[in-house]
């Protein structure tokens, strides 16, 4: 849940700072890239955090290997497109990557919620976490269709 509410409050916050004349978040386009990058900072380092890592590498399905790796990995591309979301010259390209990360990456809640004790930070239903991860695709494809 703490994702969603970075990408809403980050959105609408940024949102208020063009309404008072910023031009950098003048449109909602703008506005959600800077909600998706906060996400995506908040995301990013749950994979560097305990008890939060151990969580994240616990639900990594086990036929892929090096699950540490994997989870370390995909969190710098988190950072990465993080960045690359509020860089206007990058910020289509980084949306459509943010994208397919996540899509590559939701198996791993649906492998939690089938585990018969899931991590506790994992213990969202599948569908509560699948009606979140439409709404952080819909943002994603909205930055991505709607231009720097």
């Amino acid at each position: 849940m703490a994702p969603l509410i970075a990408l809403l409050t980050g959105s609408m916050a940024a949102r208020i700072v063009g309404w008072l004349g910023v031009d950098y978040v003048d449109t909602w386009v703008k506005a959600i890239a800077v909600g998706l990058a906060a996400m995506f900072v908040l995301t990013g380092v749950a994979h560097f955090v305990p008890p939060l890592r151990g969580s994240l590498i616990a639900i990594v399905p086990p036929r892929l290997p090096a699950a540490g790796l994997l989870v370390s990995f995909t969190g710098v591309l988190e950072f990465l497109g993080a960045v690359g979301l509020l860089v206007p010259a990058t910020r289509m390209a980084a949306a459509v990557c943010l994208l397919l990360l996540m899509l590559a990456m939701f198996p791993a809640n649906i492998y939690a919620a089938r585990m018969p004790n899931p991590p506790k930070s994992m213990t969202t239903r599948l569908p509560l976490r699948t009606a979140e991860e439409i709404v952080y695709l819909a943002a994603a494809v909205m930055v991505a269709i709607g231009g720097s």
